[in-house]
């Protein structure tokens, strides 16, 4: 999950839908919305709301869409497909007064965020460790389509159907509750918030704790990085994690990231250090210079994991080089797969 955010922009271009006399797509950043035709134009200020979006009730009654939305009441944005057309968030053409172009207008129009409840494997006591833990977020390509370089080289690794799974060593720490004293476990909620889970006999059955000390983890990271802080980011999936499995009859835990004293591993240090721990990486569908269309083109398609088993869910782009941007900071950013946003399973979206 990227960002939440309800921001006023400006919509880049509107297209038409191929057979559509009452519809047309809006176009925000990269995303498309399905919009009535001729409600706006080019340059319009208005009021994107993206997808997990909630919206109140005298909010979908201004839109007219009471009743009509996803959700068991009815009042949350998905992606839809619309005579073809994948729709992602809805458009708002009142601007709420003083309001201005890139602010976020959330808390004045009552929307907020979608969270899921839980579920008890993955949740557990936790320790507060403000500043210890990354809080480690991946902003969508359709809202940044500006960031890459053409031909810069980058790399595409597929994105996972998991949970995310930051897994720490902390030298010095000396903490109780923590995995050999030294050695942290969080979720990406948790990380955001500064806390992990305790390594105690409640959370005995935690999912992100066994996936960490079944291959190992905190070990591993010790011998490679001796004496320094660093965090291997990764994301643990397969059965009873989300309702994508890839065909797994337990879990696994593959890498995408690693954090040393301050910075990020360039891609080749990090398939370097990988190999090191002689522990599983996120997969690599493609390694060359950067285009839109060689983005677009790795997004959808089969998982390579599990054979095939399912969609991906889309990939995650990264330059080989690190760098970063004023406007992101670190320059990563990931693609989702409309087909994975719209699949008619029981979708979950555990953090």
């Amino acid at each position: 999950m990227s960002t939440f955010t309800v921001s006023v922009v400006r919509i880049r271009a509107v297209e038409p839908i191929p057979d559509a006399d009452a519809i047309e797509l809006a176009v925000i950043g990269d995303y498309r919305a399905v919009v009535r035709k001729g409600q706006f134009s080019a340059g319009d200020l208005v009021v994107y709301m993206p997808e997990a979006s909630v919206v109140p009730a005298p909010l979908l009654e201004e839109l007219g869409l009471t009743g009509k939305l996803d959700g068991s009441e009815r009042n949350r944005i998905k992606a839809r497909r619309l005579r073809g057309c994948l729709s992602q968030g809805l458009v708002l053409g009142r601007v709420p007064e003083g309001a201005v172009e890139g602010q976020d207008v959330a808390g004045l129009l009552g929307v907020v965020k979608y969270e899921p409840v839980v579920p008890a494997h993955m949740a557990g006591e936790v320790a507060n460790l403000h500043g210890m833990p990354l809080k480690y977020d991946i902003e969508n390509y359709k809202r940044h389509p500006d960031v890459f370089l053409d031909g810069e080289e980058v790399e595409f690794s597929e994105k996972t159907h998991g949970t995310f799974t930051g897994v720490a060593v902390i030298p010095g720490l000396d903490h109780p509750e923590m995995v050999g004293g030294d050695g942290l476990v969080y979720s990406k909620g948790l990380g955001e918030k500064g806390l992990v889970f305790k390594d105690n006999a409640v959370n005995e059955a935690n999912l992100y704790l066994r996936a960490a000390k079944a291959l190992g983890l905190h070990q591993a990271i010790r011998d490679v990085f001796p004496g320094v802080r660093a965090h291997v980011l990764g994301e643990t999936f397969g059965a009873g994690v989300q309702d994508l499995t890839y065909g797994a009859k337990g879990r696994q835990f593959a890498a995408f990231d690693i954090w040393v004293d301050g910075s990020f591993l360039g891609r080749d240090d990090f398939a370097k250090a990988i190999a090191e721990m002689a522990i599983e990486r996120m997969p690599v569908l493609y390694r060359g210079p950067f285009s839109r269309e060689e983005l677009y083109r790795h997004t959808d398609g089969a998982t390579v994991i599990g054979e095939g088993a399912h969609m991906r869910e889309g990939v995650v782009a990264v330059p080989v080089v690190e760098r970063r941007v004023d406007s992101i900071g670190r320059v990563i950013l990931k693609s989702v797969s409309g087909d994975y946003l719209t699949r008619k399973s029981k979708a979950t979206e555990f953090n």
